[in-house]
């Protein structure tokens, strides 16, 4: 089962190291998004979710603090969420689909930061956190 919990946080970190990497590598397009969404100068906000996505992505996938990496991922993910995503905002209907989904992808991954930040900061079974560089940064028990 260790191994399980390896490949899940794996799959789950590789989702922000890729967008991570991707926002900033492609800064154009991702200044241009935000422009369409009416963030006009939007380099800080993007250099910093990038690097949120990148940072805690790895963390999570490494094992080094993991609940700070999930932490940062949440904080991350708040913000662009609700900024980025704005469906109710869109009055074409094919557009306000497509964020609806978005903001609900978003939604779904901020609850999986969640639980992995509790995993991390909480040995729920006491056998030891599996596959790990570090022990979380906080401790719940």
């Amino acid at each position: 089962m260790d191994e399980l919990w390896l490949i899940g946080r794996i799959l789950f970190g590789m989702v922000f190291v890729g967008s991570g990497i991707g926002q900033i590598a492609d800064m154009n397009s991702s200044l241009q998004y935000a422009a369409r969404k009416g963030h006009a100068d939007a380099t800080v906000g993007v250099v910093l979710s990038g690097v949120g996505f990148a940072v805690g992505g790895t963390s999570v996938i490494l094992g080094v603090w993991g609940d700070l990496g999930a932490l940062l991922l949440m904080l991350t993910l708040l913000p662009v969420t609700f900024l980025m995503h704005r469906f109710w905002a869109e009055r074409d209907p094919i557009e306000r689909q497509t964020e609806v989904a978005m903001f609900m992808k978003n939604l779904a991954l901020l609850g999986g930061a969640v639980l992995l930040f509790s995993w991390f900061a909480r040995d729920t079974f006491g056998f030891g956190l599996p596959y790990t560089i570090t022990d979380g940064a906080f401790s719940f028990r």
